[in-house]
């Protein structure tokens, strides 16, 4: 009978060996698998551009903001627009392309006053693969910061003798979304601006606002250009004008972006009602 007692002692603490090693084979695996998955994350990071944080292998979307400052514009209107800024800065995706452009009274003469990619702030990153705390001061250095100061500093503007607003799309298409042309990507573009082209090649002061009036005119070969698969929104500024009051202003600039095979967007009038120069005058 001791015999047999031995026996089964031994063989109950050669079970529980055999256990005690599944166990720890189960461990292995899945800390094997863990391991993968951080090397995985880490490997599959995008690579960042140093200079505007993008996807070395190209943005994942692209919005440009053209402001137009050839004209001053009132700080109702402008807290109404820093306000619509801020709220589209906002919906950014990681890795998305924001680009800011100041219209200028020469035609295709953009200044650039930001473009960068939103690199995800501390809650974007893994915590186990990246350093959230890192990770967001870095955006804020690189993305939160200027797009605050931009929002804080939207110029009011200084006046100018032209108001190229076509040539500056044209620009905006040429310079900003051409760059990313290859790649299948969101692009749109928002236009804050009264939307009174004057050019010496066609201005909407001394003409009417019919489309063929404008066809007819130099400007149509001058700066009609491709907006393929860009959407156009438009932020406009009052003049209190009672000729650019009225729906066919809009309809205006509406069928200017589908004749140019872009996507017309909703388009809305900001608060408030900015001073004007004279017809004869600057912009």
């Amino acid at each position: 009978m001791a015999k047999r007692t031995s026996l089964r002692k031994k063989k109950k603490g050669g079970g529980n060996a055999v256990l005690l090693g599944v166990l720890a084979l189960g461990a292995s695996a899945v800390l094997a698998v863990i391991i993968v998955l951080f090397t995985y994350k880490a490997l599959t990071r995008p690579e960042l551009d140093a200079v505007t944080l993008c996807p070395k292998t190209g943005p994942v979307a692209v919005t440009a903001l053209l402001l137009d400052t050839t004209d001053p514009i009132t700080p109702e209107t402008l807290a109404d627009a820093r306000n619509k800024f801020d709220d589209v800065v906002s919906k950014t995706k990681v890795g998305e392309l924001v680009g800011i452009y100041g219209l200028t009274d020469t035609p295709g003469e953009l200044t650039t006053m930001f473009e960068g990619c939103n690199p995800g702030d501390g809650a974007t990153v893994d915590q186990w693969t990246s350093n959230p705390k890192l990770q967001q001061r870095k955006w804020e250095e690189s993305f939160g910061k200027p797009m605050e100061k931009i929002s804080e500093q939207l110029p009011g503007g200084q006046g100018g003798r032209q108001s190229p607003i076509m040539a500056a799309i044209q620009s905006i298409k040429l310079k900003v979304f051409d760059r990313h042309k290859n790649l299948e990507i969101p692009k749109s573009l928002i236009v804050m601006s009264d939307m009174i082209e004057h050019t010496n090649l066609y201005s909407q002061y001394r003409s009417s606002l019919d489309f063929q009036t404008y066809k007819s005119s130099p400007a149509e070969a001058d700066y009609r250009t491709s907006l393929k698969g860009i959407e156009v929104a438009i932020w406009y500024i009052d003049r209190g004008l009672e000729k650019f009051a009225g729906r066919s202003h809009i309809n205006f600039w509406g069928e200017w972006v589908v004749h140019n095979e872009g996507v017309d967007l909703r388009s809305l009038r900001l608060e408030g009602v900015n001073p004007h120069v004279p017809a004869g005058g600057n912009s």
